[in-house]
């Protein structure tokens, strides 16, 4: 019952007649209530609203306590035994009215930090799918390093995860920074941990030693430890604007390398500075970069690169061709001395030596791409054609990447 209410009835009570005014000022509900309140009017009672839900409200309770349960997927389960319980978001309405969400218990953890120059934590965003302006998919993942202290981030371009792709990217991470924290720390890689064993490959050790830092593991996605990292992984949404922007791999790479210094140059949220400035502290503990003998050693091996829809692998700039066949398909490429080979597992497809043309077609490679695309012209034309336009594409050295 309202204030006001209750002042009525003990005036009346009193044989006195109210002042309808005088109670409007002291509990601020308009003259108009008040006299129809004293007359007699009456607030209907509320009528309880019966859901078809009701009956499932237990069920649902229980099994959104269950651990990775969702309220779509639980909706889903009770609509397939009952087609009339209404839409989703009748659904969503209902759960949240009834508080049928059992709160989850939450592990708290401490923050904590490391000393300057101590640890890199690193991971792979694991297959990203981008459109260039052409309609190609480039189907890619990410490596991301960060340093713990300074929160110094370097993102690179793999479109593998071999063993080889961790130690380029690391390789290029150094360089990056200009010098090899204590430690890196990693989650179960299958790239350098043997599933079967848990050990962490000799390969990888050795690397380890001749980079001097040390291999530190922790649990997969476990934020206490390796969450720099992961929580990190959020500023690679930035490259989902570039959809259908940029027009080739090389582009997409830029894309990603200018991704890094943008991120280190903004403020952190934590440190309230940015990561460029705190580096220039940290810069300062990390250990020099091995000979540039051990480095080149580590790089030279078979890189792995996509065929495009032109039948050519980018590589250092340059386009090299394969025969058609392999379109959309991985293949291997590995630099010595002045020549590319080009593979196919253990297979050499093709030989180049390394030009300073824009594009390099082999022949047998483009007349066969033309036979395919212009199957219905007489192959004499389509050699003639092919012939002329190799000549043309010979002479362009030097050009950009458009």
């Amino acid at each position: 019952m309202k204030d006001f209410e209750l002042a009525l009835r003990h005036l009346r009570s009193l044989g006195m007649k109210p002042n309808y005014s005088e109670l409007s000022r002291k509990y601020g509900v308009s003259r108009q209530t008040i006299s129809k309140y004293d007359k007699g009017f009456k607030r209907a009672k509320k009528r309880k609203r019966v859901s078809v839900l009701d009956k499932y409200q237990e069920e649902i309770k229980e099994k959104l306590s269950l651990p990775g349960s969702t309220i779509t997927g639980v909706y889903k389960f009770i609509l397939r035994k009952d087609p009339n319980i209404g839409s989703r978001s009748n659904f969503d309405y209902y759960v949240r009215k009834h508080n049928l969400i059992c709160a989850k218990k939450s592990i708290g953890y401490p923050r904590f930090e490391t000393e300057l120059g101590r640890q890199l934590q690193c991971d792979f965003k694991e297959d990203i799918k981008m459109v260039s302006k052409n309609g190609e998919e480039f189907k890619f993942n990410v490596f991301n390093s960060v340093l713990s202290a300074s929160r110094m981030h370097k993102f690179t371009y793999s479109i593998t995860k071999t063993e080889e792709d961790v130690i380029r990217c690391l390789i290029n991470t150094f360089i990056y920074f200009g010098g090899v924290p204590q430690e890196i720390l990693i989650d179960n890689m299958s790239a350098i941990i043997n599933p079967k064993t848990k050990k962490i490959s000799s390969t990888f050790l050795q690397f380890a030693k001749d980079f001097n830092f040390k291999v530190r593991r922790c649990k997969a996605k476990s934020p206490e430890t390796k969450g720099k990292v992961e929580a990190s992984n959020r500023f690679l949404s930035r490259l989902i604007p570039y959809n259908h922007e940029f027009s080739n791999e090389s582009e997409l790479i830029e894309i990603i390398d200018k991704l890094s210094d943008e991120v280190n140059s903004e403020i952190n949220q934590t440190t309230n500075v940015s990561p460029i400035v705190l580096f220039t502290k940290e810069s300062k503990e990390l250990s020099p970069l091995p000979s540039e003998e051990i480095i080149d050693f580590y790089l030279n091996y078979k890189k792995a690169v996509k065929v495009h829809k032109d039948s050519l692998i980018y590589y250092n700039g340059k386009r090299y061709s394969v025969p058609p066949e392999f379109i959309g398909k991985s293949l291997k490429i590995r630099e010595e001395g002045k020549y590319l080979y080009i593979y196919k597992d253990s297979e050499i497809i093709r030989i180049y030596e390394v030009s300073d043309s824009f594009i390099n077609y082999n022949e047998s490679d483009y007349k066969s791409l033309m036979l395919k695309k212009l199957k219905w012209k007489p192959t004499e034309e389509i050699e003639e054609l092919s012939l002329r336009n190799l000549e043309l594409l010979s002479k362009l050295k030097g050009a950009s990447n458009e």
